[in-house]
C-alpha cells in the first residue's frame, strides 16, 4: 500500500516507519523544512528506543519518503493519516486548527476516493469536522469524489511505542464504511497475525475511546497519590498496600505506583479536554477535575517536602536532581514533574544540579537561558556528579542506573546524607541502613 502520514512528531514518525517495515511505501509530510531535511539525514526530532534504525532503514530501502508537499504523495496514495498536534488552549479544550488545516489541503489535491484516517487525539466530533471540511473543498473544486474518515486512536507508550505499535494489543477503528473497514484490515494484518485484535465501532465512540482510556489511566494514578497521602498520615507504606490491592485481580498492578505526579504529552492534556468536553456539554465531570486537581498538586510533594525538611528555607541550598523526563525511556518534559520541582526550587533561592540519561537536550530548551547562565541550574554529565556537595538528592525519574546506586559513595558526596524519592525505587530498611534520612512518598520519614 501507498501512505500518506501527515505530521513527523511522536504519532506520525511511529506510525510512518512501522508501516513501512512492513513494506508499505510511506510518504511522511511536515509543514518544517528544517526537520524534514534532517530526517532525510537520519536526525530524529524525537528520542524512541529503536526509531531511529526503523527510520534510517526504511529511508534507505527507499520505502519512507519525507517531504514538505502534500501534493508530493498525492498522485501515489489514496490513504492519509493526520497525525498533527492537538495543543490545548487555555480552557484545556483540544486546538483543532492544524487538523483542519490538513483536511482541508487533503480536499483541496485528492484526485480518487480516499480514505481520510484520524490518528491525531482529537474531540468527539472531530470526524465529523473533517468530512465537512473536504466535502467543502471538493464542493468548491467541483469534483464528486467518494471519501471516508476513519477514527483510529494511537496506544503508544512513550519508551516503548515501536513495539506497541508493531505488537498491539487492541487496534480501534471507528468507521460506518464497510470500504474503509477493507482498507484499514488489510493495513494492520500484518501486524496482527497471530490472532484478531481489531476493534471494529462507530468513529464517535472511537474518538470517546482513546480520551476514556487515558483519563481511566490518569485517575489511577491520582487515586493512589491520594491514597499516598493518608497513609503519610497514619504511618502507613503505601508500598505495602500497593502489593495488596494489585494482587486483587479486578484492579491489578498497572498504573497504580504513588509517585510525584504524571506528566507527558497526553495524561495532562487530554483529562483536561475531556473536562473541557464536559463543561461545553453542560455536564460537570467532578471525578475527572479531582484527578486533574490531584495531579497538580502531587507535583509540589516533593518540593514540600524539602521545604519542610529545611523549616521553611531553601535559600543558598544545592539539590540534586536525579530524572527529567516526566518518565524513563524517553526525552519528553511536557508537563514533568521535575520542571514543577526545578522552577519552585529556583524561585525559592536553591540551586540545581540535575542529571538524565536521556533529556539534557530537552531541559536546556525548558528553562531559562538566564539560569544556566547564573549557575543557578546546571546540567551535568554523570548522576553521581549531581550529588558532589548537593544539600540532598531527590529522585524525580526511575531511570534503571538509579535502581541502584552506591549509597557508600552519595554519602560522601553529598553535603547531607537526605534523600526525597519521589518513586519509591529504595527501601527505607536499606536507607536506614545506610544512614541517610529519607522521605517517600506515602512513606513515614526515617531519619538518620
Amino acid at each position: 500500500m501507498d501512505i500518506t502520514v501527515i505530521g513527523t512528531g511522536y504519532v506520525g514518525l511511529v506510525t510512518g516507519a512501522c508501516i513501512a517495515e512492513m513494506g508499505n511505501t510511506v510518504y511522511c509530510v511536515d509543514t518544517d523544512p528544517k526537520k524534514i531535511e534532517n530526517l532525510k539525514k537520519g536526525i530524529l526530532p524525537i528520542y524512541e528506543p529503536e526509531l531511529d534504525t526503523l527510520v534510517t532503514e526504511n529511508h534507505a530501502a527507499d520505502r519512507l519518503h519525507f517531504t514538505t508537499e502534500l501534493k508530493d504523495s498525492i498522485e501515489h496514495s489514496n490513504v492519509f493519516f493526520i497525525a498533527v498536534g492537538t495543543p490545548p488552549g487555555e480552557d484545556g479544550s483540544a486546538d483543532l486548527q492544524y487538523v483542519v488545516e490538513v483536511a482541508r489541503q487533503i480536499g483541496s489535491l485528492i484526485t480518487r476516493p480516499s480514505v481520510v484516517i484520524n490518528k491525531s487525539t482529537v474531540p468527539v466530533g472531530t470526524a465529523d469536522l473533517v468530512q465537512a471540511t473536504i466535502s467543502e473543498q471538493l464542493k468548491q473544486r467541483g469534483l464528486d469524489l467518494s471519501f471516508d474518515v476513519v477514527s483510529n486512536p494511537e496506544f503508544l507508550k512513550e519508551g516503548s511505542a515501536v513495539n506497541d505499535f508493531m505488537h498491539p494489543d487492541r487496534i480501534i477503528v471507528g468507521t460506518d464504511s464497510e470500504n474503509a473497514r477493507q482498507v484499514m484490515t488489510e493495513l494492520y494484518a500484518p501486524f496482527i497475525r497471530n490472532r484478531p485484535r481489531m476493534m471494529f465501532m462507530g468513529v464517535r465512540d472511537a474518538e470517546m475511546t482513546k480520551y476514556a482510556a487515558n483519563a481511566m489511566l490518569a485517575t489511577k494514578i491520582s487515586f493512589m497519590n491520594e491514597i499516598a497521602g493518608l497513609c503519610e498520615r497514619l504511618d502507613v507504606d503505601i508500598e505495602h498496600v500497593r502489593l495488596g490491592i494489585g494482587s486483587d485481580q479486578r484492579i491489578g498492578y498497572h498504573f497504580i505506583y504513588a509517585g510525584c505526579g504524571y506528566g507527558g504529552s497526553c495524561f495532562p492534556k487530554d483529562v483536561k479536554a475531556l473536562i473541557s468536553i464536559a463543561h461545553q456539554n453542560d455536564y460537570e465531570p467532578k471525578l475527572l477535575q479531582a484527578v486533574e486537581d490531584r495531579n497538580a498538586v502531587q507535583k509540589q510533594s516533593l518540593y514540600n517536602k524539602l521545604m519542610t525538611h529545611f523549616e521553611g528555607d531553601l535559600s543558598g541550598k544545592t539539590f540534586a536532581v536525579w530524572g527529567l523526563a516526566f518518565k524513563p525511556g524517553t526525552d519528553d518534559m511536557r508537563e514533568a514533574p521535575s520542571v514543577v520541582l526545578i522552577n519552585s526550587l529556583i524561585n525559592a533561592g536553591a540551586k540545581v544540579k540535575a542529571y538524565d540519561p536521556i533529556a539534557a537536550d530537552s531541559a536546556r530548551r525548558e528553562f531559562p537561558e538566564q539560569w544556566f547562565n547564573e549557575q543557578k541550574l546546571t546540567i551535568v554529565e554523570g548522576q553521581y556528579e549531581a550529588a558532589i556537595d548537593a544539600d540532598a538528592l531527590v529522585l524525580v525519574t526511575e531511570w534503571k542506573p538509579f535502581r541502584r546506586p552506591d549509597f557508600k559513595a552519595l554519602k560522601k558526596l553529598l553535603n547531607h546524607p537526605l534523600i526525597v524519592d519521589g518513586r519509591n525505587q529504595y527501601d527505607p530498611v536499606q536507607i536506614k541502613r545506610e544512614g541517610f534520612t529519607y522521605y517517600g512518598i506515602g512513606r513515614m520519614p526515617i531519619h538518620a
